[in-house]
């Protein structure tokens, strides 16, 4: 056999060029933050290309079914470290890199500097995010959640101040005892069928024994609870709004990725191992838990609408916004059909970018706040310690109010739903896809469809409510403004994310044709199964000998 392509390799570098970068910025002083700056940027630059190159090929079907394997060690599966990429790995790596980047530009002036180690917690952040997208066992899924949280946990406290000490002390809490949940969940399900490949449980499932299928059961209901808490699923999500609303910008918009990541995790392991795309489905556990990931899908959906129209800080209604995102994909997922799989998946998309673009927008719009309002705020943390640097000194951008009003407006619409953006293009889709599927069964559309429907109609009207009242707060009704001062690298990354909703608008049938595609491989875990277990090690003979 030949040695393996130096293309292959491409599969492990999101993991190993943050890990690296991050390890190599630890010893470098503080104060050459430029320095650490250029390398942190050097780093989500090529992390960016290689995603982009890794979707490329997996939908360009460089590889068989469009699926990469890469065999840590060379240790064939299910025994040894497995990497898979497919096309819903590499999009998802892909909206990593995006954000990332535009975060660490945003950060570049202010928020780099308030504490210590940034771009070091930083670069680890992307190494568990991406180990989590590519990983295809669930212990090593453990590992790389752990990655990523305990680098969150530095994050959350950037900046410290007596606010964000509380809410990160509860974030940490509540994450340990998501990860002892999730423990004991692998444990449970390697006890009933002595495996934790995903692709190689997807194969065992159909075939366990009575007591082993309940031992699965039990487990699998202990895993989506670590899952669903990490997504902040009702009433597991009760942490969310409060740490969204005290960390800071930039710590913020990478939290609204990190809760995709658990709803990411409880579609690619219930899809494998509880769908119906096997040679032999899941038997007697096909379709186990997507009844109850629509009922909690409909119930976040609730929780999180409430919680908007109940909040008055910008930080807290961002937090619920992406308690109701998550709740719509979680019960699209229970929902099943792949064309409401696509639209969610879509919706996804959307929903990211914006309520990014979002977290980056609140702390710019809160320049704008008169100096009365500035002198309260700086009284009622006369004994805390202070969380920001002094702006910085430089050329104001013309039109700042024009520009905040416009990203403001352009967030608000793709987060409610409200046409002409991607949120409109995304749950438009998704209604006429659940309508379609359903129509499709006896006895035509059933109440619990509907019942979605009217959720997430009304989630969507609580959200503009909720953000137009913010915005007359902001814009409108604090009197006589002066227009803040913003630098280039502040306003770039904002207009990068609103942008790219904008052509994720434009560009909805090239995107939702990508997503079909997504969710046809998704469907046949069957072939997804063939190639994680049947890849072979890389064997390379001896000088001067040849292989037999």
């Amino acid at each position: 056999m030949s040695p393996l392509p130096w293309l292959q390799h491409l599969i492990v570098v999101p993991v190993l060029l943050p890990l690296l970068v991050g390890a190599l910025l630890i010893p470098v002083n503080q104060k050459r933050h430029t320095l650490k700056f250029a390398f942190s940027l050097a780093s989500g630059v090529l992390l960016w290309a290689v995603a982009v190159a890794l979707l490329l090929m997996a939908d360009g079907e460089h590889w068989p079914d469009g699926i990469g394997v890469y065999l840590a060690a060379n240790w064939a599966a299910p025994f040894g470290i497995v990497l898979m990429v497919d096309r819903l790995a590499a999009l998802m790596l892909v909206l990593t890199a995006t954000i990332a980047l535009a975060v660490m530009v945003f950060s570049a002036q202010r928020w780099d500097r308030v504490g210590v180690n940034f771009h070091s917690l930083f670069q680890f952040l992307l190494m568990g995010l991406n180990g989590a997208f590519l990983t295809n066992d669930l212990f090593n899924l453990f590992v790389f959640f752990e990655v990523m949280l305990a680098a969150s946990y530095g994050l959350v406290l950037h900046g410290y101040n007596l606010r964000r000490i509380q809410a990160g002390m509860q974030y940490v809490a509540v994450n340990l005892v998501a990860s002892l949940l999730f423990l004991i969940g692998v444990a449970l399900i390697y006890a009933a069928a002595g495996t934790l490949n995903i692709a190689d449980l997807a194969t065992r499932v159909a075939t366990l024994g009575p007591q082993d299928a309940w031992l699965l059961r039990i487990g699998a209901v202990v895993l989506a609870l670590a899952f669903l808490t990490k997504g902040a699923m009702w009433p597991l999500g009760f942490w969310l709004p409060t740490t969204y609303a005290s960390a800071s910008a930039p710590v913020g918009a990478m939290l609204v990725l990190m809760t995709k990541v658990g709803v990411y995790a409880v579609l690619r392991v219930w899809l494998a191992v509880f769908g119906e795309g096997g040679a032999d489905g899941a038997g007697a556990l096909a379709g186990f838990g997507f009844a109850a990931l629509t009922v909690g899908g409909m119930a976040t959906v609730l929780f999180g609408a409430i919680g908007m129209l109940a909040s008055e800080d910008g930080g807290r209604m961002a937090g619920y916004g992406a308690i109701v995102s998550s709740g719509t994909l979680l019960a699209a997922i229970g929902h099943g059909g792949d064309g409401v799989l696509a639209s969610g998946l879509y919706y996804l998309l959307g929903s990211t970018l914006a309520m990014a673009a979002f977290m980056l927008l609140i702390e710019l719009a809160e320049r704008i706040r008169p100096p009365g309002a500035a002198l309260i705020a700086i009284t009622m943390e006369a004994f805390a310690i202070e969380d920001k640097p002094e702006d910085p000194v430089g050329v104001g951008i013309p039109g700042t109010l024009a520009f905040l009003g416009l990203s403001f407006a352009a967030c608000a619409l793709v987060i409610s739903g409200m046409p002409p953006l991607a949120g409109f293009v995304a749950k438009f889709s998704l209604f006429h896809a659940m309508l379609a599927s359903a129509a499709t069964t006896p006895g035509g559309v059933p109440a619990s469809t509907w019942l979605l429907i009217a959720l997430i109609v009304l989630a969507g009207l609580a959200a503009i409510i909720a953000l137009m009242r913010l915005g007359v707060r902001i814009f409108w009704a604090s009197g006589a403004v002066t227009p803040p001062r913003l630098q280039v690298s502040e306003a770039a990354p904002v207009s990068a994310l609103v942008l790219l909703c904008v052509l994720l608008t434009l560009q909805a049938g090239a995107v939702f044709d990508y997503l079909a595609r997504t969710v046809a491989g998704l469907s046949r875990s069957a072939d997804y199964s063939a190639r994680v277990l049947g890849e072979p090690p890389v064997l390379r003979a001896p000088a001067g000998e040849s292989l037999r």
